[in-house]
């Protein structure tokens, strides 16, 4: 049984369907998994072991029967512990909330359930999501390629459990990278949808004002160990809910059966001034040179007329506006961090001057993220995807936040190096999907990030399935 921790949420569902496999022997699976790795890898910082049994008890009684829930029938998972979840804690990784149970589900969460997952526990994050590490009041989460390194943040724990094999799938979520970072820094899939296309309702904790929160670029996402899988999420969660009006009805996209050899793909491996490490940039062109081979159209391009620097500001400004008005209880906390963060260059200037804004340059400030939006959309109309570095760099070792980062011999601004990429199309609002292609030569995972036009998801989905039948699956790491 102890492979069927690295089967992907697809095959585990359909091996219970078929009652190859019960729930609660998956279920076991997984527990003795976590007990063996967790307390060294500390991504998962509450576990519901009763409930998660019942429920897996209740999923296979439930097949006897004759009944299915839904596409994730008996699956265990995890959340990112800044969702709420009813009945189980959610802090956000502060101590200030270590006794808040929420009364109900965020709705994504509640739409998991539905299709039949079991939710076994919550996942490690940066404290208030507040750094691209990931250390909270629960302690700090090591990765399982090497534990001397980070996971990344905020959703480290997403990452490292999904990696380790403690469950197929998390729920994560992310405004600068959060989500894609440590995809990258952990080889696992993931996904940020098109903005709004998935609800955020509950995506943040009521004590921190909950859906009342940042209404724009912040988005949920994924941790998976396949495409498959994004795609299954994608599909159960997706759609218009009536806590969050933003979110539009499903629509349907006509997905067409191309061959790889059809597609037209740019690629890039530096955004303005930032520019990849030389492993990064030797497995991206790896990637590349395997699309070419297989007939694509391929070509090294960017959007013309996009200021990668103005567009940090931008992002910066937005974000520190928010902090100005919301997060009350925690505001102190999360400027302070701002102020220690100052060497992290543009963004973190642009976020302490956006803390300042008044109403008519606020206003500024959303035009000229619109304008950044309509640049990108014009690039990417050109093209069947763009594919582009996640970070600059694979993960490093545990490092004080703030700290300038080793890249290549040069010391890079600590938040813009890690955000340099994914911030972009945080601010733009594009689909991205991150697929792990290569590692270092010291075995750490590298990933890429696949981006694709507004609201065609599945498009970039699909692509991204034929991508992954030329580059290859990624182990898991040794040891697990």
């Amino acid at each position: 049984m102890s492979s069927l921790v690295f089967w992907t949420a697809n095959q585990m569902a359909q091996a219970i369907r078929d009652r190859q496999v019960s729930a609660q022997e998956v279920l076991e699976a997984h527990l003795q998994q976590i007990a063996t790795h967790n307390a060294k890898v500390n991504a998962i910082v509450t576990l519901d072991e009763e409930r998660a049994r019942q429920q897996a008890k209740a999923a296979d009684e439930a097949i006897a029967r004759g009944e299915i829930w839904g596409a994730l029938h008996g699956v265990p998972m995890t959340v990112k512990d800044c969702y709420e979840t009813a009945g189980m804690r959610s802090t956000c990784g502060c101590k200030k909330f270590f006794n808040y149970i929420p009364a109900q589900d965020a709705t994504i969460v509640s739409r998991i359930k539905a299709a039949g997952a079991i939710i076994l526990g919550k996942t490690n994050m940066a404290i208030l999501a507040a750094d691209m590490q990931t250390v909270s009041d629960f302690g700090q989460t090591n990765n399982p390629w090497n534990l001397s390194f980070t996971v990344g943040g905020s959703s480290g724990g997403s990452a490292a459990a999904v990696a380790a094999g403690f469950v197929p799938m998390d729920l994560c979520s992310g405004l600068g990278g959060s989500a894609r970072i440590p995809a990258h820094f952990c080889g696992v899939f993931g996904i940020k949808p098109t903005e709004n296309r998935v609800s955020m309702a509950g995506a943040w904790i009521a004590p921190l004002e909950g859906d009342a929160g940042l209404q724009y670029m912040y988005a949920p996402g994924v941790m998976t160990r396949s495409v498959e899988d994004l795609k299954l999420w994608l599909a159960i969660v997706e759609g218009e809910d009536e806590r969050w009006v933003y979110t539009p009805p499903v629509f349907p996209e006509a997905i067409e059966h191309r061959p790889l050899k059809s597609y037209q793909i740019a690629w890039t491996d530096n955004f303005g001034e930032i520019t990849a490490t030389q492993e990064t940039r030797d497995v991206l062109e790896r990637v590349i040179q395997k699309l070419i081979e297989q007939g694509c159209r391929v070509e090294k391009a960017s959007p013309s007329d996009f200021n990668y620097t103005a567009a940090w500001e931008n992002y910066g400004e937005l974000i520190g506006a928010w902090l100005a008005t919301r997060l009350m209880p925690t505001q102190p906390i999360l400027l302070n961090n701002l102020r220690k963060l100052l060497a992290g260059g543009v963004v973190i200037k642009g976020a302490l001057r956006g803390t300042r804004l008044k109403l008519n340059q606020y206003g500024v400030a959303l035009a000229r993220r619109a304008t950044f939006t309509q640049q990108m959309d014009r690039f990417l109309s050109q093209w069947d995807a763009w594919i582009c570095p996640v970070v600059p760099f694979p993960a490093f070792k545990h490092h004080i936040p703030g700290k300038p980062i080793n890249v290549d011999g040069e010391q890079m601004p600590y938040v813009v190096g890690g955000v340099a990429y994914t911030s972009i199309l945080t601010l733009t609002g594009h689909p991205v999907v991150v697929i792990p292609v290569g590692q270092t030569k010291n075995g750490l995972p590298i990933g890429v990030h696949l981006v694709g036009k507004r609201w065609k998801d599945y498009h970039l989905l699909a692509l991204a399935e034929k991508i992954v039948e030329v580059t290859g699956a990624i182990a898991h790491p040794p040891g697990y």
